[in-house]
């Protein structure tokens, strides 16, 4: 689990987009997928022996405000310290030691803003851009990674691909895309789900590789909608490329095995699990997806479940820079994660888990950050044909930005798909809003 000099374990994740995360045996000796490679932006060139440059510094504001726009005469008047106010928020500084303390005045007072060194900024605040650069998304060796809600594009999705383009250059603008795949890729098999059981074919692997997808989970609830050798196949079709799939599997130990992927030289490892069952719990001889049975679905909690997906996060947190667990939880058509969500998100973040970005729900649920990780319950549909109320054809892309596997700042783009041809479209206004405030209204920390 990376964390820098000045890393603020506190409260929660930053929302920039300018509107108010069976048997110890078959663990402990996991080898990880290892997928492709991003071109890296290069090391820094050493500047030999003479003294270090200052700090530099950057102003931040509160998560739950838009984030400050500044003309560069305005930022070099904060960064002076020519004023205690700024269009009535309050200013302070928080140069070396006291960098921390000012972060977590921002944290706490939507009214506080900050002047701090640029490492100091964590996912809890948003940096302010200067002359429209945004200081810390858009650094050189900044590292993009970008996560999809629930991704269904069969039965009444008329065309995947056209589900997909609206969105395809956000997708492909990341360094690594991956969200959660709800279908198989093969229906070798009976439906085991009725009209609820969703079947698509090897021709969704180039669909989602083309729109920008670099892995996908596969431990949800219809993975295995048409029974065992469709789920091995559908793996199968995703680990021959482009798209690799991580979660379920063959066997356990496939099912349990991370994904780590390279971007720009910096590490990142995926683990999914299923919390919802239906799709069978992989054994040590029997396909399925890897599993935890909790509540509100498959309780009651079996805390030996959850001990062994900790196991496979800490070995995914030594083989890689940074750790990303996608659970798929909770109760659908609510706003409000389960309590049980958040016992499980601690035992994540203490394994080792960097980000915790969960999926099932069908709505945007909130933000809660567990020793400074943010735990995102869900993101909602990405693209699914659930036409039969608002929140289901609204959610949120989550973007997120690493400096050497450490988490430096988060975006939620808000979405809604048309009824229609199911596709997700970026919207602004009220309509943002009212998605974002969704998101913030059952937070915890800043975002509330």
């Amino acid at each position: 689990m990376a964390r820098g000099r000045y890393y603020v374990r506190s409260l929660v994740a930053a929302l920039l987009l300018g509107v108010p995360a069976m048997l110890a045996a078959c663990v402990e000796d996991v080898d990880p997928v290892q997928g492709g490679s991003s071109p890296s932006a290069g090391s820094p060139v050493p500047t030999g022996t003479s003294a270090p440059p200052p700090a530099e510094l950057v102003v931040v504001g509160h998560a739950a405000r838009p984030q400050l726009r500044l003309s560069r005469q305005e930022s070099d008047r904060l960064l002076a310290g020519a004023t205690d106010t700024w269009r009535g928020l309050r200013v302070v500084r928080g140069e070396d030691a006291a960098a921390e303390r000012s972060v977590r005045a921002v944290e706490r007072d939507p009214r506080t803003i900050a002047v701090v060194p640029i490492e100091a900024v964590g996912p809890t605040v948003v940096a302010a851009a200067v002359a429209g650069v945004d200081p810390v998304v858009d650094h050189v060796d900044a590292t993009h990674v970008t996560v999809a809600g629930d991704l269904m594009l069969v039965r009444g999705v008329p065309d995947a691909a056209a589900a997909l383009a609206p969105l395809t250059p956000l997708l492909r603008r990341a360094d690594l895309t991956v969200g959660n795949l709800e279908s198989t890729l093969s229906t070798a098999g009976s439906p085991t789900q009725g009209d609820d059981s969703f079947g698509g074919d090897r021709s969704l692997v180039r669909v989602l590789g083309r729109a920008g997808f670099d892995a996908v989970s596969l431990a949800n609830n219809h993975v295995g909608d048409y029974g065992p050798r469709a789920l091995v196949e559908t793996v199968d079709l995703l680990a021959a490329g482009p798209v690799e799939p991580f979660g379920a599997g063959a066997t356990l130990r496939q099912a349990s095995r991370p994904v780590v992927l390279d971007a720009g030289g910096t590490r990142f490892a995926f683990v999914g699990f299923n919390a919802i069952g239906e799709t069978p719990a992989a054994t040590a001889g029997t396909p399925g997806a890897l599993s935890v049975r909790m509540p509100p679905r498959t309780g009651p909690f079996v805390p030996a479940d959850l001990d062994r997906v900790a196991r496979i996060v800490a070995r995914a947190d030594r083989l890689a820079d940074a750790v990303v667990v996608l659970p798929h939880w909770g109760t659908q058509y609510t706003h409000t994660p389960e309590p049980i969500q958040r016992r499980v998100a601690r035992d994540l973040v203490s394994a080792g888990a960097d980000l915790v970005v969960g999926g099932h729900p069908h709505w945007v649920q909130g933000i809660d950050v567990v020793d400074g990780v943010p735990v995102l319950h869900s993101l909602g549909n990405f693209v699914f044909d659930m036409d039969f109320m608002q929140e289901t054809l609204e959610g949120v892309v989550l973007e997120t930005t690493w400096w050497e596997g450490e988490l430096k700042a988060l975006r939620l783009v808000p979405y809604a798909m048309d009824p229609v041809d199911f596709a997700p479209r970026r919207v602004t206004g009220d309509r943002a809003a009212d998605i974002l405030g969704d998101v913030r209204d059952a937070s915890t920390g800043p975002y509330r």
